[in-house]
């Protein structure tokens, strides 16, 4: 019934993965543009799958698997890494990490914020650098050159619920989605932060995951069900948003990536259905959408 009410599009992107349903509450997707990576959050696994999926790693107890972000200019894996409070089956806890994986699931970089607590969410990766974000705090936070520390970008208390970020094509901005508040732009040099409103004047508020796509920014609204990919094109002081598929509703999805030729979606996450009694019925659909150079779907 899922996957039959998963899309209303006239021409429907295509279900290319489907995770175990024994994955019950699935949040994050990558790729290198081979492999496509998925983060199981209860049982604290990242996936690795091409024809089909296997384990890459477990993370180490206390720690579950929010948002990952392939980073190819540093071969990594990034995995936002979080015990939340009341969320069955984690045991909360007041700081998270962020991890940094190899192709062979070891884990290279551990690092977490100075401040406490630490809630990390989401994660991006690029040239530019690598950054996480604290849903709970709204901070963003940049990691440093040598891979050692963090250092808060947006200080906490200065958003609301730091979610998708992406950096601008110029490597000189940081495009974040912050739920609560709207989409903001954040200058690298000096820390600047700009709420940027939708062309009707009002924030775009209830974005989740955030990728970029040349001049693009894909982001994921589920603030209301069914959800919805919207694309977010940068306007002076401001933005503009529209629908990536016209018509396209999805169930309960939660993060995006861009592989360079293709969107990733996590098209029904688990969180909707997380308080029903017993295992999930089907499992979590990954698709794909195919852009084109114009950053639209093809």
């Amino acid at each position: 019934m899922i996957l039959a009410a998963l899309f209303l599009a006239a021409a429907p992107p295509q279900i290319i993965l489907t995770i175990d349903p024994k994955h019950r509450l699935v949040e994050g997707v990558a790729s290198d543009g081979k492999t496509i990576f998925v983060s199981s959050i209860l049982d604290r696994t990242i996936l690795q799958c091409r024809q089909s999926c296997r384990p890459l790693a477990i993370l180490p107890a206390g720690l579950h698997p929010f948002a990952i972000a392939w980073d190819a200019t540093r071969s990594r894996l990034w995995v936002a890494a979080d015990c939340p409070a009341n969320v069955e089956g984690i045991t909360a806890c007041a700081q998270g990490a962020l991890l940094a994986l190899d192709r062979r699931g070891r884990i290279r970089t551990r690092v977490t914020a100075a401040a406490s607590p630490f809630h990390p969410g989401d994660v991006s990766a690029s040239a530019a650098g690598v950054f996480v974000s604290d849903s709970q705090s709204g901070a963003v936070y940049r990691l440093s050159s040598g891979g050692k520390s963090l250092s808060a970008l947006v200080p906490p208390g200065i958003g609301k619920s730091g979610q998708g970020t992406a950096a601008d094509p110029s490597g000189k901005t940081l495009i974040v989605a912050d739920y609560a508040q709207g989409i903001a732009a954040v200058d690298l040099a000096s820390g600047a932060r700009t709420l940027l409103p939708r062309q009707d004047g009002k924030p775009l508020r209830g974005v989740d995951g955030l990728a970029r796509c040349g001049n693009s920014y894909i982001g994921v609204y589920n603030a209301l069900a069914p959800g919805a990919l919207l694309t977010i094109r940068m306007r002076p002081g401001a933005i503009e948003y529209g629908e990536l598929v016209e018509g396209l509703k999805l169930v309960d999805p939660t993060q995006v990536a861009f592989d360079g030729k293709r969107l990733l979606v996590v098209a029904d996450s688990g969180w909707a259905m997380l308080d029903e009694p017993g295992p999930r019925k089907s499992g979590a659909p990954i698709i794909a959408i195919p852009l084109g150079t114009d950053c639209k779907p093809l």
